[in-house]
């Protein structure tokens, strides 16, 4: 990325971009087992004086600045500075922000189910990591504001609406995570962000199920369509 395309960028967009650098830069000097307190771990008992392997509530938001890979990272943050870019021109700062930890929350809400179901069925406890929910988040929030605007896949490379991009993906990870094809991967997170963003984008133009008549907020943050 260019200096003077970053430092164009929004500057939620930019803020999340550093921090997850920063963090996988942290990860690499000071070890992975630093930051175990941090990843998302299945819920085995509240123990606040022994945060390591362990869910704590803060692993919710934190688990999504942490990546295992350089790769990872890469992927995460191209996908963050593609979408996150135009949904916060188009949002405003704050609502974006807000949607961007609503989705990894909301991800790594239905991934602790995940884990807490293979705990339960004898499955040892392994910890979540990476931005792939709030990721998978925008992308579902891209197709549904940008429906006609067309994106490329990288692998390979085919030129796809934006509301064809995000059903494809979404019918993928779904088929992933029943058939458990790619383990390793959080393939209900994935869809977890994208479930959550889904409602909150229907909480906030007042669509159900959250009523049907409120009307949206006014001022230039509230939420609207550009062609």
């Amino acid at each position: 990325m260019e200096p003077r395309m970053f430092a164009r960028l929004p500057p939620v967009t930019k803020a999340l971009l550093i921090a997850n650098v920063v963090a996988f830069l942290l990860q690499l000097v000071l070890g992975d087992a630093t930051f175990s307190p941090f990843m998302l771990w299945p819920p085995q008992g509240f123990d606040p004086f022994s945060p390591a392997q362990n869910f704590q509530p803060w692993q919710l938001l934190t688990y999504g600045f942490l990546h295992g890979s350089l790769g990872h990272l890469f992927f995460n943050m191209l996908a963050l500075y593609m979408f996150g870019a135009p949904l916060e021109a188009t949002w405003g700062p704050r609502r974006f922000l807000a949607y961007w930890l609503i989705a990894i929350a909301g991800a790594g809400l239905c991934q602790m189910l995940v884990g807490w179901w293979t705990v339960s069925s004898g499955g040892q406890p392994y910890p979540t990591i990476g931005a792939s929910g709030g990721v998978f988040g925008l992308l579902l929030a891209y197709g549904m504001l940008f429906p006609n605007q067309r994106v490329m896949l990288l692998f390979p490379p085919i030129p796809m609406k934006a509301r064809t991009f995000v059903i494809v993906f979404g019918v993928i990870e779904l088929m992933l995570g029943i058939t458990g094809w790619q383990p390793g991967v959080a393939h209900f997170a994935h869809l977890g962000g994208m479930l959550f963003g889904w409602l909150v984008i229907r909480y906030w133009r007042g669509q159900p199920p959250f009523g049907g008549g409120r009307r949206p907020p006014r001022g230039p943050s509230h939420l609207r369509r550009v062609k």
